[in-house]
């Protein structure tokens, strides 16, 4: 840098010092292998206004060269009007933007030279990731985040460079696979078929503080927030930056004409002549709230309308986005044709709230679109530990204000819309003056989630018949739906007698086909090939879970019998299963003591003598169930009344009629 600069080592040291003063730099230090202290500087938000202040100076001061000389060698001032700010600078929404795909007959080569590359098969969020990495819809991105823009993104919402980015995209790996790279080497990045998707230049390798990451991007270390439940516990220890080549893009077989990359649409709305764009951002069905909401959008504006809901990864538990897709296609001819269209986006959502709008802004922008829709809590996760809403209703419109004019589009903000049927119409919820002497009636999300597992009537003032009947093919009422019935508990606590009992009573009922999954039988036929340490319990009760969730879909009832001591691997198994149907979770809350009295094959006798080692209760762990569905307790009860239990349980839950 000194080089470059033409300095000496000294004055660079003394220019960085001051601008660490001035509070433009912020420096960590990092220790290295070969014992000498490294000093890592970065661009803080405070810098990074500074260098964009800066560069609108000097851009102001070339453009009125250029005007003066304009005038001296025609006579007359260029005509254009001066620049205000960077970011008038921005590109024209119709534009083509940069991708990352090298050309075919480059691709095909490329492909026959990374069958020697060592290969990292991505994961699907990583796969949504790298898609909007190389068809531009991340732009400017170049490639996964290296360590100093990550640090910089984490801490202050910006790139190294002082670019805005407020979400971290990063490629996690195991530290298995991380001991098998080296910076400067090239990976080949493939689907989970194995087909090669782009090659990465390693640049970067660490181990990030996933802590403060989870701090500063979500606000807090919870892990009742999805994606920081996916920080501690699914995603790798180690991540890896460096710039990406585009191979070749995803695969869909799913709506493909419905799929659009950045340029497809602008190209789009360049053939149409559409310079005003609102971008509508969803995940959820369209009712007609969301109806009335877009058209006032879109009037606001004085554009035409964009309707991009996410089809990648959302929060577990939302509807898949194949019912959703349809739903938005049977509601489409409710619109405008000539003034409005739809196109999916495969984004891997984090729910970060206010960070998550802006980097929904971004991405927009990069798709063509002047103007986007922010409304009440955008991408909240919902609750936290304590009970309490993650954001703010509006904490994302007022960071989203904070920079548009930075990013280059346009909030249009909206309230919560509610149906007053006094006058038979939406309107904003903060809006309404009168509100005192009208009825205003709402569904909100679980009391319309409620509705369709009773199979009870949504009116269609709150949404559209054609909606409702593809909601009702993929959740029919609870009674008509799969489920598994997960029980938990110590070696001996009865879980296995319990479940058997349950079989049969179920089975005796009828309608549904009941398949047990007893924790030694899967132990047997599924994975005879694992031990016992955590990783190896971690992976026969992921499997189990994935047997229940096939199971499940398919209208049928699985009944789960596994130890499964560690809460988050219980989690993650919950989250599979209920994108299909219902998991009702039973501890079986036999004591310690009690198992050991009970102890047939004399395990806790063996474990207590070190014969056995990690053995749940004695030298590993179990994680008790904090809010389970249902909590048994099996001493001085009978078998029959406890698998009762569950039977009522399943009544009140409206899984089984009674």
């Amino acid at each position: 840098m000194a080089a470059a600069l033409n300095i000496s080592l000294g004055r660079l040291n003394t220019l960085l010092r001051m601008a660490t003063d001035a509070g433009l730099v912020g420096r960590t230090t990092k220790d290295s292998a070969d014992k000498r202290q490294r000093i890592a500087y970065a661009l803080t938000s405070k810098g990074a206004s500074e260098k964009i202040r800066l560069t609108d100076t000097f851009l102001a001061r070339k453009f009125a060269e250029y005007d003066a000389l304009h005038a001296e060698l025609t006579g007359t001032t260029s005509g254009l009007s001066p620049l205000k700010g960077r970011t008038k600078l921005m590109q024209n929404n119709l534009a083509p933007i940069p991708e990352l795909y090298v050309s075919f007959d480059s691709a095909q080569k490329m492909k026959m030279e990374a069958a020697d590359l060592t290969s990292h098969d991505l994961t699907p969020r990583q796969i949504c990731d790298l898609e909007l990495l190389m068809n531009g819809g991340f732009n400017p991105l170049k490639g996964f985040l290296s360590e100093a823009d990550y640090d910089n993104v984490v801490e202050n919402m910006r790139l190294a460079s002082g670019e805005l980015w407020p979400i971290p995209v990063t490629l996690d790996v195991s530290e298995k696979f991380a001991e098998t790279v080296e910076l400067g080497q090239d990976i080949a990045l493939r689907d989970q078929e194995g087909v090669i998707l782009a090659t990465m230049t390693l640049t970067d390798k660490w181990i990030p503080n996933k802590a403060r990451e989870a701090e500063k991007v979500f606000g807090a270390d919870d892990s009742a927030h999805p994606a920081v439940n996916y920080l501690h516990n699914q995603a790798g220890k180690v991540y890896l930056g460096g710039p990406i080549t585009g191979i070749q893009q995803p695969v869909h077989y799913d709506f493909r004409a419905r799929r659009d990359t950045p340029n497809e649409l602008r190209a789009y709305f360049r053939k149409l002549g559409w310079r005003r764009v609102v971008a509508f951002q969803t995940r959820n069905p369209l009712h007609r709230a969301h109806q009335e909401l877009t058209f006032r959008a879109a009037k606001e504006a004085q554009a035409n309308l964009l309707i991009h809901p996410v089809v990648g990864m959302t929060k577990p538990g939302d509807i898949d986005h194949f019912t959703r897709v349809r739903c938005y296609e049977a509601v489409l001819d409710q619109y405008p044709s000539a003034t409005t269209t739809m196109s999916l986006l495969n984004l891997a959502m984090r729910m970060a709230g206010p960070r998550e709008a802006v980097w929904h802004g971004l991405i927009r922008k990069n798709h063509g679109c002047t103007h986007f829709i922010v409304g009440r809590d955008h991408a909240g996760p919902g609750k936290n530990s304590a009970g309490d809403d993650f954001y703010g209703p509006y904490d994302a419109q007022d960071l989203f204000r904070e920079h548009q004019e930075e990013m280059g589009i346009e909030m249009v903000d909206f309230k919560h819309m509610v149906f007053v049927q006094d006058r038979a119409q939406y309107e904003p919820a903060d809006e309404i003056a009168d509100k005192d002497n009208v009825t205003i009636l709402n569904i909100s999300g679980t009391e319309l989630r409620r509705r369709l597992s009773e199979g009870l009537e949504i009116p269609e003032w709150f949404s559209f018949p054609a909606v409702v009947n593809e909601l009702r093919k993929t959740r029919p009422p609870r009674a008509q739906q799969g489920f598994t019935v997960f029980f938990t508990g110590f070696s001996g606590s009865g879980k296995s007698t319990i479940a058997n009992a349950l079989m049969v009573k179920l089975m005796e009922m009828g309608g549904r086909p009941v398949t047990l999954l007893d924790g030694d039988i899967v132990r047997k036929n599924l994975s005879s090939e694992l031990g016992f340490s955590k990783e190896h319990r971690d992976l026969n009760i992921r499997r189990i879970g994935y047997v229940a969730s096939e199971i499940t879909k398919n209208g049928g009832i699985a009944i789960c019998a596994p130890i499964a001591p560690y809460a988050t691997t219980r989690r993650a198994v919950r989250e599979d299963i209920e994108a299909f149907g219902a998991f009702v979770e039973v501890h079986v809350a036999t004591s310690i003591e009690e198992c050991e009295r009970r102890d047939r094959k004399g395990l806790y006798k063996l474990a207590r003598e070190g014969k056995i080692k990690e053995f749940t209760g004695i030298s590993d762990p179990y994680d008790v169930p904090e809010s389970p569905e249902l909590r048994i307790e099996t001493e001085s009860v009978e078998v029959d009344n406890c698998a009762h239990q569950v039977i009522l349980k399943l009544e009140s839950l409206g899984l089984i009629k009674g």
